[in-house]
């Protein structure tokens, strides 16, 4: 039984939501984002929550159950609050600027890198910190993941491209010997 498809998804004021159909539309001002429940899961929507139900008895139901109850939970924070993803970027003459819809990258390679920024998304970078936003949680981490791809950092400087809140373990480098 899951767990988490128990819960109901608490819809903020300001966000509107309906059912058409099998699709459930989440709204706010002219900003609309649907999900497609292709009959799966019993959808209701009572007042300010909506709650999810299996459609049937079997495993399918249940993985589906909690799936779509998680996915238009990540829809209503999405266009209340947004996702956010923040990048540094570490070495010498590694730098980054915005110029349109594209992200300008020189990242140590021996051509500057063009990242076409995705519709949907706001790209800002201030010194060596690149933010990604958007309202759509898996936008916002494909293209943070896609950006620290061209230069994933690596363990000896810790040069490359990493997420503000990463780790990286460091090693030793070569020890002298006799």
């Amino acid at each position: 039984m899951s767990r988490v498809g128990k819960k109901p998804v608490t819809v903020p004021s300001g966000i509107d939501v309906s059912l058409d159909g099998t699709c459930l539309v989440a709204k706010k001002g002219n900003l609309e984002k649907r999900l497609e429940t292709y009959g799966r899961v019993n959808v209701n929507i009572e007042g300010a929550d909506v709650v999810f139900d299996r459609s049937g008895e079997d495993k399918q139901s249940s993985a589906y159950w909690g799936t779509y109850r998680s996915l238009f939970n990540n829809i209503v924070i999405g266009l209340d609050q947004g996702y956010t993803k923040q990048l540094e970027i570490n070495g010498v003459g590694y730098r980054a600027s915005v110029a349109g819809k594209v992200l300008n990258l020189q990242l140590g390679h021996s051509h500057p890198i063009d990242f076409p920024i995705p519709e949907g998304l706001e790209i800002t970078v201030e010194k060596n910190i690149i933010t990604v936003k958007g309202t759509d949680k898996q936008a916002v981490g494909q293209a943070a993941a896609e950006i620290r791809e061209f230069r994933p950092p690596e363990p000896y400087k810790g040069k490359g491209v990493k997420y503000t809140d990463e780790h990286i373990i460091r090693k030793a480098g070569k020890a002298a010997g006799k």
